[in-house]
């Protein structure tokens, strides 16, 4: 749309598009879109809405496992704006809280686990994996306690601001350089100035491709890894924003 809504106002939309998304999904598409193996541990249901979803990641190549196959509720649902010109956008959101779904995850077959804590019981579960751990901190969850002093490697925003403890820490900062810290070591990677129509799942995107990376490391970053994982995390969060809606999904095969 031209402009964002203010309280009271209604706008027309020049498009809209009804997909799959959120931070673990766009995450996944972006790995199986770069030509890796995904698999997605998630909670759809048996809702219409859920069979869309499903086809959707399942046309991109992503390995759907449904922690709650027979749920009847909608499955989690959100409502984005994109303002044309400058590609910032709104979002609401029925997520995933107060999820109580919990089951067996395979991980005997697995590179690298990407967690975000939408789910508690399927994130405490997968972060048994004896291979790198990826947190996805976007914004602090109840579950982070118990999930930090499991994780390798805590992929924060700006937004996220306490205290972490782990072997490698990433703060992304929107167009600004991308801060990253391994024990005492420390750097910054800029990010490519591009034309951003839409920056909706820039960072879901930037997740993605950094747990590829690291999967395709086969270790747990170090130090001299971080400049080259985080500039390739960086170029393919740029092609996102230089799309509009799904259409950079087809970007990145």
């Amino acid at each position: 749309m031209d402009d964002l809504p203010v309280p009271g106002q209604k706008v027309q939309s020049s498009s809209v598009e009804l997909v799959a998304g959120g931070p673990a999904a766009n995450a996944a598409i972006t790995i199986a879109a770069l030509g890796g193996q995904v698999r997605l541990v998630t909670v759809l249901g048996a809702h219409p809405l859920a069979d869309l979803a499903r086809r959707d990641l399942e046309q991109y190549g992503v390995e759907v496992v449904d922690a709650v196959p027979d749920r009847a509720e909608p499955p989690a649902v959100s409502a984005v704006s994109v303002r044309i010109g400058d590609g910032e956008r709104t979002v609401v959101s029925h997520n995933a809280s107060g999820s109580t779904a919990s089951a067996a995850i395979n991980l005997s077959d697995v590179d690298t686990v990407l967690l975000d804590g939408h789910h508690p019981g399927l994130a405490l579960a997968a972060a048994k994996a004896e291979v790198p751990v990826i947190l996805d901190a976007g914004s602090r969850k109840p579950v982070f306690e118990d999930l930090l002093p499991q994780v390798d490697v805590c992929a924060c925003s700006s937004a996220f601001t306490d205290p972490v403890d782990c072997p490698v820490i990433t703060r992304t900062h929107g167009p600004d350089p991308v801060q990253w810290f391994v024990g005492d070591e420390r750097g910054a990677v800029p990010v490519p100035e591009v034309q951003a129509k839409d920056t909706s799942g820039a960072g879901d995107v930037w997740h993605g491709a950094l747990t590829l990376g690291v999967a395709r490391l086969g270790h747990v970053p170090k130090a001299a890894d971080m400049p080259e994982l985080i500039a390739f995390a960086n170029r393919i969060a740029g092609v996102r924003v230089q799309h509009e809606g799904a259409s950079w999904r087809a970007r990145l095969r």
